[in-house]
């Protein structure tokens, strides 16, 4: 059974080497752009950790995600394009999700831990991450518009709200 907690420095290395691993898949499904092998970078997640944002899905064989759980205004969603949120209630935001690629289901731990948390839940993958668009639509978020990260490029934003 997946379970999630709040990873520690001790974590760190084989954090990275799952971030590479979903670089990888990434890449080579089709989507070099998003991360290609520049991101998430090591000192970004060492301060993750330290923020204590940085979860990690486990299981009795080990590691087998990843993601970094913000709350609070994420500046990035304040200009949507195309659509809008469900609403402007408070909200947590998923980001940096990354599988080991040994377990299924590592979305829907993530999506699930979250929406115990939070009545409401925002994540953005790019337009290219159809692996990735496809899980966030099965666990109930519902396509907003687009936004803009810091780089100037686009993402397809998705809320999920209680009710």
């Amino acid at each position: 059974m997946l379970q999630v907690r709040k990873a520690v420095q001790e974590d760190l290395n084989f954090i990275m080497q799952i971030y590479h691993k979903a670089q990888d898949y990434m890449i080579g499904s089709g989507n070099p752009d998003q991360w290609g092998h520049l991101y998430p970078q090591e000192e970004m997640v060492r301060k993750d950790i330290e923020a204590g944002i940085c979860h990690l899905i486990a299981d009795p064989e080990g590691i087998q995600g990843v993601f970094a759980l913000c709350t609070g205004d994420e500046p990035t969603y304040r200009v949507i394009e195309g659509g809008s949120w469900l609403n402007d209630e408070p909200y947590i935001t998923i980001h940096r999700i990354a599988s080991a690629g040994k377990a299924h289901g590592i979305f829907n731990c993530a999506a699930d831990y979250c929406k115990d948390l939070c009545d409401n839940v925002r994540i953005d993958t790019h337009h290219d991450n159809l692996t990735m668009q496809r899980q966030i639509e099965r666990n109930g978020f519902v396509k907003c518009g687009i936004i803009y990260v810091k780089d100037g490029s686009t993402r397809i934003a998705y809320h999920w709200k209680k009710g």
